[in-house]
């Protein structure tokens, strides 16, 4: 492009931003690392949602207490059953042997039927040959129902969850008191070489892989706490030894997150209260932490959703099956623990069991993404802007 001159008889200088070739690239580079991410996030959502609707529309086959009265042949399509049990009902599908039958008609203890529903082969069957009703998950039992066992039909996720809160509960207090003193005392008194050498140690405890810190809650900490409250009342597999080990686990996640919060506290503030006679303690209890508290509580709120989805120490250490209780001294099984020893067993593809764990875990993801969204909430209502 041709430079045209000033009035003053000085070439113009043409100050657009011209783009290079490199930072184009690497434009489209980072572009298309920050889409495949959201196609990532977009594609597990999807096969979670997927899986938990087959889980919620899958037919569910139940024995019932009524019978077959009568000799069926291939072709019969009325037959008398017994009332002593499930009250049959238009419409319903019912399985008698391996084949499926529709209710088109109840009189009494008389049925009229469709035979080989859905394909089934017809077939003969013998007086008193049970009967079995089917039914589905729903939402409703899903989501406030206290005992989870999909073999026999039960699916209270509060049995899972429960477990969950608990040993959440006693993993934040552990971490959140002690991570923040951590952080606390790295910001405000630590010298230079007491930081050299608290970092290392807190960058080695968030190193050490959680089955380790699993096999040491089961071999070292419920031991402790059997000693302590009696080994009658605590059980070998429990909440508590989980929790506390958890807690343990987080504490590096605490303090170095508080810590950067607090750190990033201007000095001039601490100056002004140092100029009107504060201590150092006062100084930071009532001017720095008040200051850093929107990147404290997102600390916190990340550390919870942390806990939450911690898997290999409470799959060691918590227990297997599921128990809805308060005591944390008792085995309970959480719904990361859950998901591991299920999959881990003989599970067969698109069976109740299998699609089991992907309702838990689209339960797992929303519950991680509301607290995301409040750490978000929380942020940008405490934020402090200093010039």
């Amino acid at each position: 492009m041709q430079e045209g001159k000033q009035k003053n008889g000085s070439p113009k200088v043409d100050l657009r931003k011209r783009r290079r070739l490199g930072e184009s690239i690497i434009q489209t580079l980072l572009f298309l690392a920050g889409a495949f991410s959201i196609l990532i996030t977009v594609g597990i959502v999807y096969e979670l949602g997927k899986e938990s609707m087959n889980f919620f529309t899958r037919e569910l086959w139940e024995q019932s207490n009524t019978q077959i009265q009568a000799d069926l042949d291939a072709t019969a399509t009325k037959f008398l059953v017994s009332a002593s049990g499930h009250a049959l009902a238009v419409g319903e599908i019912i399985r008698v042997g391996k084949e499926d039958m529709q209710i088109n008609a109840v009189d009494g203890s008389r049925i009229s039927v469709t035979r080989g529903w859905a394909d089934t082969e017809m077939s003969t069957h013998r007086a008193t040959t049970e009967i079995f009703t089917s039914r589905r998950v729903s939402l409703f039992e899903f989501l406030t129902g206290t005992k989870w066992n999909p073999q026999i039909g039960e699916f209270g996720i509060w049995a899972l969850l429960n477990a969950t809160l608990m040993t959440t509960i006693i993993a934040m207090l552990i971490a959140l008191p002690t991570g923040l003193s951590i952080a606390l005392y790295l910001s405000e008194y630590a010298t230079q070489k007491a930081r050299k050498t608290l970092k290392p140690i807190l960058e080695v405890l968030a190193g050490i892989p959680t089955v380790v810190y699993g096999y040491f809650a089961l071999t070292f900490m419920t031991p402790l706490l059997r000693s302590i409250f009696g080994a009658d009342v605590v059980d070998i597999y429990n909440t508590a030894s989980a929790g506390i080990v958890i807690g343990i686990l987080i504490i590096p996640m605490v303090s170095s997150m508080s810590e950067d919060a607090l750190s990033a506290v201007p000095c001039s503030l601490r100056e002004a209260a140092y100029g009107l006679g504060a201590t150092k303690l006062e100084t930071a209890v009532k001017v720095v932490l008040p200051a850093a508290i929107s990147g404290i509580m997102a600390a916190f709120i990340v550390s919870i959703s942390r806990a939450i989805g911690e898997t290999m120490i409470v799959a060691v250490a918590a227990g297997a099956g599921s128990n809805f209780t308060f005591n944390p001294f008792e085995a309970a099984e959480t719904m990361t623990g859950h998901i591991v020893r299920i999959s881990g067993g003989d599970l067969s593809y698109d069976s109740i069991d299998y699609n089991s764990i992907f309702a838990i875990g689209l339960t797992l993801f929303f519950m991680t993404l509301s607290l995301n969204v409040v750490s978000q909430r929380i942020v940008r209502r405490f934020r402090e802007v200093y010039e």
